[in-house]
């Protein structure tokens, strides 16, 4: 393990589930977040920003939009968020692979 702590700016971020009203998820992101999903199925929330490389707090945002659109569901647990997609995300996954492969 490599020792990181959960920024709380990003906590806070999920706890609130709240995003800037500008925010537009990118499509590439979006697309990397669920294929990494899809084939790790429950990640905690760190491994997730490494395996996708994308910044701690880009993530999050990307997680809240999928979260409130009901592609994925976050729990924190013990200072642990980890992130599932749900039937709906499963789905959306589906979706795009056909796109992109």
């Amino acid at each position: 393990m490599l020792g990181l702590t959960i920024d709380h700016k990003v906590v806070e971020i999920l706890k609130a589930k709240t995003l800037t009203p500008r925010f537009d998820p990118s499509m590439k992101t979006l697309m990397r977040i669920v294929k990494f999903m899809t084939e790790n199925p429950s990640e905690g929330k760190t491994q997730l920003a490494l395996d996708t490389k994308l910044n701690y707090a880009r993530l999050a945002q990307h997680i809240v939009w999928m979260e409130k659109k009901g592609l994925v569901e976050s729990t924190i647990d013990d200072n642990k968020i980890n992130v599932s997609l749900t039937k709906s995300g499963r789905d959306f996954a589906k979706v795009i692979s056909k796109i992109i492969y």
